[in-house]
């Protein structure tokens, strides 16, 4: 933070830290929530699920970064494709070693592969049922005369 001169407020400023990559100041769940699309419940949720990990500051508020904003959008997307938060954990840990994003590393990968071979099987289980209700429709149909 630095201190704004004439009007005396204080000014959040990109600061960098020890690994050069810049970030914004601290936000409390509020900030962070709304930011992410979400509600602070979620996040504290997230927080009690072992995905997320919050600093208290000096007044015992919770408080985040730009890092852990990072890791709220990634569950988010995750679980808008049909991820449960448990599946979300190689994503989160990917980004918590460094990575710029949650699904290069192998256990995210993996994911990903495991995700898409249930959902090949629950499109074919789908299939199966159109096909035997389309089936079932035809015969309904012939007998009526349609």
């Amino acid at each position: 933070m630095r201190w704004s001169g004439s009007s005396g407020a204080l000014d959040e400023t990109f600061a960098l830290t020890s690994a050069s990559t810049p970030t914004v100041g601290s936000m409390q769940i509020s900030e962070l929530a709304e930011q992410a699309g979400t509600t602070p419940r979620a996040l504290r949720f997230y927080e009690q699920s072992g995905l997320l990990t919050a600093v208290r500051d000096q007044r015992g508020y919770r408080s985040y970064d730009e890092r852990d904003l990072a890791v709220v959008r990634q569950i988010r997307s995750l679980a808008d494709i049909g991820f449960s938060l448990d599946e979300t954990r190689p994503f989160v840990e990917c980004l918590r070693a460094g990575n710029s994003c949650g699904d290069v590393c192998s256990g995210s990968i993996e994911g990903y592969r495991r995700k898409l071979t249930e959902l090949d099987a629950a499109i074919a289980e789908l299939q199966a049922a159109r096909s035997k209700i389309s089936a079932a429709l035809d015969a309904v149909d012939q007998h009526a005369g349609y």
